[in-house]
């Protein structure tokens, strides 16, 4: 029966003070660079005005709304 742990001598890639010699180890950064998948296209430029619309007419109803309530009161 083998234990999970061996003892320091008998563990492979290990120097007698405890360090680890060179190449035993990983890289300290990977070899690959850039992206994986490209990049989806930008949104056209019509849905963020249409959005600012959209935000402004809200605003126009609510102030509309106010001066309203304004009034009556």
């Amino acid at each position: 029966m083998t234990t999970p742990d061996p003892g320091p001598r008998r563990t492979p890639g290990v120097d007698a003070p405890g360090g680890v010699p060179p190449g035993e180890t990983p890289p300290g950064e990977g070899g690959t660079y850039g992206i994986s998948h490209p990049e989806p296209p930008a949104p056209h430029r019509g849905w963020w005005s249409m959005s600012l619309v959209l935000i402004l007419v809200v605003v126009a109803l609510m102030v509309v709304g106010l001066v309203g309530m304004a009034v009556v009161l």
